[in-house]
């Protein structure tokens, strides 16, 4: 009889967001010290770094579109949480936006997890 298959696996969920919090923090302490960055390039930022950490899950996983997109979603919010709150400590963003901020991390984590999981089936077929 085979184990049950987990849906999510949390421990390669923390690494993916570890990944992506390490990247969330470095790019909090550029948009400090850099205003342009922080006012043309941090948002967009922090969403490609949510899906970049989704994209990490999806793509080590690999085992089908839904459970990537999930644990996608959940290592996008959790990389961005740390980030926000030294943006906010550091008083470079409002802390009414956090909740916005983090819903679209977690929403582009999701399309990241998905893209992971076509690269892992792009990767089996050895392309």
């Amino acid at each position: 009889m085979e184990p049950p298959m987990m849906i999510l696996d949390a421990r390669l969920v923390m690494r993916s967001a570890l990944v992506g919090t390490v990247a969330q923090l470095a790019l909090a302490a550029a948009a400090h010290f850099f205003p342009w960055i922080a006012g043309n390039l941090a948002l967009f930022a922090r969403m490609m770094l949510s899906a970049s950490a989704g994209y990490l899950y999806g793509l080590v996983l690999g085992q089908g579109y839904g459970r990537g997109a999930l644990g996608g979603a959940i290592a996008g919010g959790l990389c961005v949480v740390p980030a926000l709150v030294v943006s906010v400590l550091l008083g470079d963003s409002g802390a009414a936006a956090m909740t916005t901020i983090t819903l679209i991390a977690i929403g582009t984590g999701a399309v990241g997890g998905f893209f992971g999981q076509m690269g892992a089936i792009l990767r089996k077929l050895g392309l």
